[in-house]
């Protein structure tokens, strides 16, 4: 098969994560004699050092002509401490969610026997916890209009705008995940306050009907941020809005013990990218003790979902499992009396078993 990628390591230690992703990936399609095709673009901070634009224009171009896309992570202290900064490497990120349609992101949340302890969480909660969040990444306050500042600058304005057709493909989507695990869909919302929570619900009920075997639950947002924490193992799959999405994923990130073991997909209209969930880490770049495996994982999202290859997914995660039974981890997940490896030491550990295997 003809596997053709675009590869956006972007700021801090995505380099270095993305970096590992990709020898996974390569390992992987020699193993299975696919022919992969990538090329390398500039995305967030150093794109905007290089040529004034987070998401440049010949980036949009290799994403465009991509069947899928590794992204690493954006962000940069030089504009993250400049509140007055007019481009920001985070414009990168939204415009190229607007620009190619990606309306969807997926988080699986999965816990791993060696991290249980790590988790904030009593083990007996989290054990056995496997729920996927859907978040709606086009809509919502984070791109409605107007938006701004009064001209006196003492008042400040966002707009929440949700379609009916932005509501319908996200819940749609998600009752299709949901029929593909346990039948289990809960709608979150704030539908008690907001008329755009509550015009989701108007059409998540009226999709529902054409899924009569999924089990569909409707929990207002704080509802669901506390049980989130009192009991994980309830979900299966979640949809929401934007911003309440943002949220809600990075709080499933932190039952598992640690962020630098989550990937994430974002479905799109033209292409689909596959990133970890945890940001740019500007602290440690450079240094080789970044966490992969977030990021390699993400690269099996990317062989299961925008491939159909689900046996080379199989392959990259049970290697990466692996390497956690190894002790084969860096100093974020290492346990107590355990030696750290470095990031290129977990990445080469990876390919070799991906080889072997």
């Amino acid at each position: 098969m003809k596997l053709n990628i675009a590869v956006l390591p972007g700021d801090g230690i995505g380099p270095e994560v993305v970096e590992q992703a990709l020898n996974a990936t390569i390992a992987v399609c020699e193993k299975y004699n696919h022919e992969l095709t990538y090329k390398h673009a500039l995305v967030g901070a150093c794109a905007i050092d290089e040529t004034g634009n987070p998401y440049p224009d010949a980036t949009h171009e290799l994403c465009m002509q991509s069947d899928a896309v590794l992204f690493g992570a954006i962000g940069s202290p030089k504009y993250d401490n400049d509140p007055s900064a007019k481009v920001r490497p985070e414009q990168g990120l939204l415009a190229m969610r607007k620009n190619l349609g990606l309306f969807a992101n997926i988080r699986p949340v999965t816990t791993f026997p060696s991290l249980i302890h790590k988790s904030p969480l009593r083990s007996d909660l989290i054990e056995g916890a496997d729920f996927m969040c859907i978040r709606e990444l086009t809509g919502g306050l984070y791109f409605g209009r107007p938006q701004g500042r009064s001209e006196d600058g003492n008042t400040a304005y966002d707009t929440c705008v949700y379609s009916r057709y932005e509501i319908e493909r996200i819940v749609r989507l998600a009752f299709e995940y949901a029929m593909k695990r346990r039948k289990k869909l809960t709608v979150v919302d704030k539908a008690n306050i907001l008329a755009t929570s509550r015009m989701w619900r108007e059409v998540a009920q009226e999709i529902a009907k054409d899924f009569p075997e999924v089990e569909t639950e409707f929990l207002y947002v704080d509802n669901a941020a506390m049980r989130m924490i009192q009991w994980p193992k309830s979900f299966d799959v979640m949809v929401t809005e934007n911003m309440f999405g943002d949220i809600l994923t990075d709080e499933g990130s932190v039952i598992t013990g640690s962020m630098g073991m989550l990937p994430s997909a974002s479905v799109g209209t033209y292409t689909s990218v596959f990133e970890p969930i945890h940001g740019s880490y500007p602290q440690a770049a450079g240094k080789n003790i970044a966490n992969p495996l977030a990021t390699i994982l993400s690269a099996a999202m990317m062989f299961e979902y925008a491939f159909n290859l689900k046996e080379e997914a199989e392959l990259i995660r049970k290697a990466v499992a692996a390497s956690m039974d190894a002790n084969v981890v860096t100093e974020d997940i290492a346990g107590e009396g355990v030696k750290a490896s470095s990031t290129k030491e977990v990445g080469q550990w990876i390919v070799e078993y991906i080889k072997a295997n």
